[in-house]
């Protein structure tokens, strides 16, 4: 490839023949009569597809991450390439993988499509708008605050809901930190009623963590049904169901609950579906995409949000208890770069080499590749291979990685694609091949949530204790009057360290975990114990990447990353 390396990842993406939506599917044996096209490359594809029986013969893998860092790991490029690299080693393997959100393909983090030679395609739609799953979710979510205030408004059929208890908030796909909090109904009785409420980004809406944990349209149903609203005036819960909304709700995600079908840059397929950030919802694709993707393949890699604390624990406690799946395999993608600054060197220095740094970081390292252990995986290390890392450092990763009880495998795949993890492809393969045993919860359903809360703060974060605000106190105690403590827990953490705290790089220990408070997702069906200062809709950054995203007069797209 030569020179081509040094081209954009965009530039690369669109340097690419895509093959007909049709031929890829032809890959996983199906015929252009069972797809729903959009457009040549782009395809849904019908529940009815998903066989429980083939599942059991699928084997899964979860690709995690180290604690992230400004400098980046790779963890998306690298579950590409891996399947890219399992398809060429003769493994039947299918990618599946979350949407991106618009807020930080326009924000700071740019797109999530992959990089170099390992991405998914046609990389701009995916990107951008894609098949409008996003836009569905969008608008249910916004149909349920339209009714909310519609019920308020009305004298005659309201439910006599107390507005002050009232925490669903509107949505809309943007990073927009003026819309955080705001007063609605204001101009006269005409304009509804008068209250301070705000918006979230769409990626953390309860509805995108319902459409992913549902397993078919009724199960959807009845779970949008499930959202928690508020009181009336007379302390009576107030549920979606009340309002007779999940119908419509539901309507407007028919198209929506159906898995994306797209190509890797290789050709192979790769489902996306479903996008819930990991720092504040579940972090993983739909229940759906990852059933579609092991109902066809013979081997599935997957992706959960940011590191194993995050992301992963949520895969596993969350997502693989509510369907019944148990990965066989796990990947912890690791840079040097990421290492040094967990070693405390700082972000304009990282070039420089630093064994001592990559050493002194590895504690993170160590603390995700125990969290595996706790769940009962085994695990690879992936070193996501850059060429500024000096040979010494490289060498240090190998020998902790070792020193903590797994191999580390050079992956090469943003220069190579799947040449570059023809290695890391064997290793997962025999890992995956020789491992049926179930992965061991963090916590069991029946123990409190405080119980809940604590396994994970101390076994997964490292924690010594938590500590309770008044306010999440008396959310805990509205918790236990709805019955709800038996619901599963989806914490609420910064992704930038193990701990609460985001200065806290590498691997704190003997901290306190703070809960501020603790929002109810019913619908969804797990609580969410917020810490830090955990925000539900970001900023802009002062130099946002949709400065740099344009169109020229051919409908060629360029600064997408």
């Amino acid at each position: 490839m030569g020179s081509e390396k040094l081209k954009s990842d965009i530039e690369i993406a669109q340097s690419i023949a895509l093959k007909p939506i049709t031929k890829v599917a032809e890959k996983l044996n199906l015929q252009a009569d069972q797809l729903q096209q959009y457009g040549s490359f782009k395809a849904k594809l019908p529940l009815n597809l998903i066989d429980e029986e083939k599942l059991k013969q699928c084997k899964l893998v979860l690709v995690s991450a180290i604690s992230p860092t400004p400098a980046g790991e790779g963890k998306t490029t690298t579950s590409i390439g891996l399947s890219e690299g399992l398809n060429r080693i003769g493994k039947k393997t299918t990618v599946v993988l979350r949407e991106p959100s618009l807020g930080p393909v326009f924000g700071i983090k740019g797109g999530a499509t992959g990089g170099g030679w390992s991405q998914v395609l046609p990389m701009e739609d995916i990107n951008l708008h894609f098949t409008g799953d996003f836009s569905a979710v969008e608008k249910s979510h916004n149909l349920l605050a339209a009714l909310i205030d519609n019920n308020l408004q009305n004298k005659k059929f309201g439910l006599g809901l107390d507005a002050r208890t009232i925490a669903w908030k509107r949505v809309m796909d943007m990073n927009d930190r003026s819309l955080r909090r705001i007063t609605i109904g204001l101009g006269g009785t005409g304009n509804g009623i008068p209250r301070e409420t705000g918006f979230d980004i769409t990626a953390a809406s309860e509805i995108m963590a319902i459409l992913c944990l549902s397993k078919d349209l009724h199960d959807l149903k009845n779970r949008l049904g499930n959202i928690f609203i508020g009181f009336t005036w007379d302390k009576k819960a107030i549920f979606a169901r009340d309002l007779k909304a999940e119908g419509a709700m539901a309507a407007l995600l028919k198209d929506a609950i159906k898995p994306n079908l797209v190509q890797t840059i290789e050709g192979n397929p790769a489902i996306i579906h479903g996008g819930p950030f990991a720092n504040i919802a579940q972090g993983t694709n739909t229940i759906i995409a990852t059933k579609m993707g092991m109902s066809l393949s013979d081997y599935v890699v997957t992706e959960a949000g940011f590191g194993f604390d995050l992301g992963a624990e949520k895969f596993l406690d969350i997502k693989c208890r509510a369907a019944g799946l148990s990965p066989n395999a796990a990947v912890i993608v690791a840079t040097v770069r990421a290492l040094k600054y967990h070693g405390g060197k700082s972000l304009k220095n990282l070039s420089e080499p630093d064994p001592k740094a990559v050493e002194k970081g590895c504690a993170n390292l160590e603390k995700h590749l125990e969290n595996a252990r706790q769940f009962n995986l085994p695990a690879i290390v992936a070193i996501n291979k850059f060429v500024s890392d000096s040979p010494e450092e490289l060498a240090v990763i190998k020998e902790r990685s070792s020193v903590y009880g797994a191999d580390a495998v050079y992956s090469e795949v943003w220069a190579k694609g799947g040449e570059g993890a023809i290695e890391l492809a064997e290793k997962v393969a025999h890992l995956a091949d020789n491992w049926n045993q179930k992965f061991i919860p963090c916590y069991e359903l029946d123990w409190t949530p405080e119980q809940k809360i604590f396994a994970i703060a101390s076994k997964i974060y490292g924690a010594k204790g938590v500590e309770y605000t008044p306010e999440a106190k008396a959310d805990l105690k509205r918790i236990q009057n709805l019955n709800l403590s038996a619901l599963p827990v989806c914490v609420a953490k910064t992704q930038k360290s193990l701990s609460d705290n985001p200065d806290l790089i590498g691997r704190p220990k003997d901290f306190t975990l703070t809960v501020r408070q603790i929002e109810i997702a019913a619908g969804a069906g797990f609580i969410v114990p917020i810490t830090g200062e955990m925000m539900r809709m970001p900023g802009l950054p002062d130099e946002p990447s949709a400065e740099k995203i344009n169109i020229d007069e051919n409908g060629i797209i360029s600064g997408l990353f």
